[in-house]
């Protein structure tokens, strides 16, 4: 029988979608500093329904690496999805969560184990203090997002803080605990108030392949982020119905105003702007109203956010079939069977 590794102290968790270009150096850099370490510890590499040549190249990988564990998705779930199924299935102490594409150094993570413990602290976060490597149009928006975070859900949601956290058990629990579908961990995980505290690094260039990140899916991720935590866009329409009551009365004060004096003319320019602008102000209201609803939808059809194809810690751990039991049949003397139990009493009778 094979040794059973001992359980992990320390997981590492990576989602990953199309990375097949930069897997073998990710990889490379990843299993020397976990093996620097000295604790036992597991990789779980979540492929998100990756189409290149990533599952092979995980596959290969996981003939030389025993510490690497592959958990496949159906389908692609999206990259928060799959980074709260690698999350909640893994099995160490404290939980990593990290980029494949290296602009989050794995060399930092050691730091932040030791920072965890050394300050008994249940959440550690990776803040990018140097962000020059990246363009300044993605600086300025990652910047807006942010300050946007900060101000709708809070001081404790920090800056410059991605998905590159470490999380003890007790938060990962904490985590399963809640009722939500797809959870947005960057807003979620401050909101549980653990412990906390931060560890800086640079930033750096992504060595191979392609973002995943595009600029649709920030602003997607922006909408889920604000929708799924805060309320104030339903506020903000309210402030802006009110707005626009109170323009459209200054606005009658005029007419009448303007009718008593004498002066009416036709005014079709002032006309044609207060329905544009009411126009306006009712769709943006239903717009954000549907977001909440759809939202309010979702949740009721109760559908997961991920289904797990296949996980490889599920094949270590699955117990060995029985081994087929060879019938000898003696012909000399049969011995009898249960279908011929009343032959065999009405032998006994003669």
């Amino acid at each position: 029988m094979a040794p059973t590794r001992p359980e992990p102290v320390l997981s590492v968790v990576v989602p990953m979608f199309n990375e097949e270009a930069v897997l073998p150096l990710f990889a490379r850099r990843l299993r020397v500093v976990l093996d620097g370490l000295g604790e036992a510890y597991e990789v779980v590499a979540v492929d998100d329904g990756s189409t290149d040549g990533t599952p092979a190249g995980l596959a290969a990988l996981r003939v030389g690496w025993p510490g690497l564990r592959v958990v496949r998705l159906r389908r692609n779930s999206g990259h928060q999805a799959a980074l709260v199924a690698g999350v909640l299935r893994a099995h160490g102490r404290y939980v990593v969560s990290i980029d494949a594409d290296l602009q989050d150094p794995p060399e930092t993570i050691g730091e932040m184990l030791r920072r965890a413990r050394a300050d008994d602290l249940d959440i550690v976060y990776g803040v990018r203090d140097d962000r020059s490597t990246d363009s300044p149009f993605k600086r300025w928006t990652a910047g807006a997002y942010y300050r946007l975070m900060r101000r709708l859900v809070g001081k404790q949601v920090p800056a410059q803080a991605g998905d590159f956290r470490l999380l003890s058990r007790a938060a990962v629990e904490a985590l399963r605990e809640l009722p939500e579908r797809s959870p947005v961990l960057r807003l979620v995980v401050p909101w549980l108030g653990f412990p906390s505290g931060a560890v800086t690094y640079r930033r750096q260039e992504r060595p191979a392949g392609r973002t995943k990140y595009p600029l649709t899916r920030m602003v997607g991720l922006a909408a889920e982020s604000v929708t799924s935590f805060s309320a104030a866009p339903l506020r903000f329409a309210t402030w802006l119905g009110l707005a626009g009551v109170v323009v459209c009365g200054l606005l009658v004060v005029l007419a009448v105003a303007a009718w008593l004096a004498g002066a009416t003319v036709t005014g079709w320019p002032s006309l044609y702007v207060a329905i544009l602008f009411l126009g306006a102000v009712q769709l943006l209201c239903l717009g954000l109203l549907g977001e909440y609803v759809a939202r309010i939808y979702t949740a009721v059809q109760g559908r997961p956010a991920y289904f797990v194809a296949t996980d490889t810690a599920d094949e270590r751990h699955r117990p060995a079939e029985p081994a087929p039991v060879e019938v000898v049949e003696d012909t000399d003397d049969p011995a009898p069977v249960a279908g011929d139990a009343a032959t065999v009493l009405t032998d006994a009778r003669r």
